[in-house]
């Protein structure tokens, strides 16, 4: 078992993609064998890995490595996989998962996203692995952009509403865009979950203490309907400007079509954290 077999759901959701083609299921078949050799046939443009902690990750020699440590890394740890959801757009799949991990005698849950970007016209792929360091180390590690800010993405309906009071710390508009029972599952695992109107009437006014929003640059959209996901870079919290990071967040809408989920998967610590 490898880190990438761990996820090769989402590689099998990209393998739909229209503009894909067959190829991708080729890929697909790699991944979930955890053959580094049959990852780099399937994919002759490259395969780039972009990981919390293993860094960049391209080349075979480096992939190779990659796959070998990650495998005992998880076995180590006595790793079990759920899958959350993943949300399937037109150019890239989002994968959710609870990874369950057990490490000096305590057990624990970390969130992790994974981001496939197939590149049909190179038969390349990058995957952008998310996840917060905190339930491992126990503190944040600043993770530089992964991607560029790009003008031209917009969320669409509740989430841009949602984005607009976010950059706005008004907490009263952000909690109106979730069902009255709708939760805020912040990076670092389940415990730290917040669910329903008067518990996110508190949590987001603290959030938003330190005297104004958090300000995204936003790079991708990936929607389904459904699900709308968005790749960040963090850069200002509270009027506080933050080294630039790179998060993804994943917005579930509800019955209503308000948010009944919102999924964060970075390791931005702000002002009003600590």
């Amino acid at each position: 078992m490898t880190w990438l077999t761990e996820f090769g759901q989402v590689i099998y959701e990209a393998s739909r993609l229209d503009a894909a083609g067959g190829w991708l299921g080729a890929a697909r078949d790699a991944v979930l064998a955890g053959d580094p050799e049959r990852l780099l046939e399937a994919f002759p443009g490259g395969v780039t890995i972009d990981d919390p902690r293993a860094g960049r990750v391209e080349g075979r020699a480096a992939l190779e490595a990659y796959c070998e440590t990650s495998s005992s890394w998880l076995h180590d740890r006595g790793s079990r996989t759920t899958a959350i959801a993943t949300t399937l757009g037109h150019a890239r799949s989002v994968g959710e998962f609870d990874l369950e991990l057990t490490e000096a005698g305590r057990t624990f849950v970390l969130p992790v996203a994974v981001v496939v970007e197939p590149d049909p016209g190179h038969e390349a792929v990058r995957i952008r692995v998310y996840h917060s360091q905190w339930p491992l180390l126990g503190h944040h590690v600043i993770r530089p952009p992964l991607l560029q800010r790009d003008p031209d993405v917009h969320e669409s309906d509740v989430v841009g509403r949602y984005q607009a009071a976010l950059a706005a710390g008004d907490a009263a508009a952000i909690v109106a865009t979730f069902e009255s029972d709708g939760c805020f599952r912040e990076p670092s695992g389940p415990q730290f979950r917040v669910c329903g109107t008067p518990a996110l009437r508190e949590f987001f006014a603290r959030f938003f203490s330190a005297g104004g929003g958090i300000v995204l640059e936003h790079c991708t959209v990936t929607e389904d309907g459904v699900r709308t996901a968005l790749e960040f870079n963090a850069v200002k919290w509270g009027g506080v400007d933050l080294p630039h990071q790179a998060g993804v967040a994943v917005y579930e809408r509800g019955p209503s079509g308000r948010i009944r989920e919102a999924r964060i998967y970075d390791d931005v610590q702000g002002p009003v954290e600590e």
